[in-house]
């Protein structure tokens, strides 16, 4: 009798972990909700960084073309006063340097946001070509007196 009793407690006691530790559908239903809530506001967060990285990259780099653009501006008064054969040499490297300055504003203004992976793919490619053009600004200003 005793060995029945507490074959019963233990069977009862099994049961009772079992059945209060189950969810329901509905429950199920409003944990799986909650988990999609939680996702898609980080998702929107994550989204929210990347344009707001983005957007300071755009004006760093606004800031780096229009910083060429004087460079140009003050080396074209610069060299009115040399000979006219180097004005000649000086005006076509500006031109080309001004052409490369042109074209990176256009790429990225034309920049679309792709995805993070495609991004720093792009913002690497463009931070080396914005730092060969500052480069060649550079060489092309200071004047090499022997």
């Amino acid at each position: 009798m005793k060995k029945s009793i507490l074959t019963f407690a233990a069977s009862a006691l099994l049961a009772g972990a079992i059945l209060t530790s189950c969810n329901t559908p509905s429950q199920k239903v409003e944990n799986a909700e909650a988990k999609v809530e939680a996702a898609t506001e980080d998702l929107n967060d994550a989204n929210e960084a990347y344009q707001k990285e983005i957007d300071s990259y755009r004006r760093e780099a606004d800031e780096k073309i229009a910083a060429n653009n004087k460079s140009i501006a003050e080396f074209n008064a610069r060299i009115a006063l040399e000979k006219k054969d180097a004005q000649d040499d000086y005006r076509r490297q500006i031109a080309t340097l001004e052409q490369k300055n042109t074209d990176l504003k256009k790429k990225m203004d034309d920049y679309k946001a792709e995805g993070k992976d495609k991004w720093e793919k792009f913002k690497a490619e463009f931070g080396r070509d914005m730092d060969e053009l500052g480069n060649a600004f550079r060489d092309l200003t200071v004047k090499n007196v022997k």
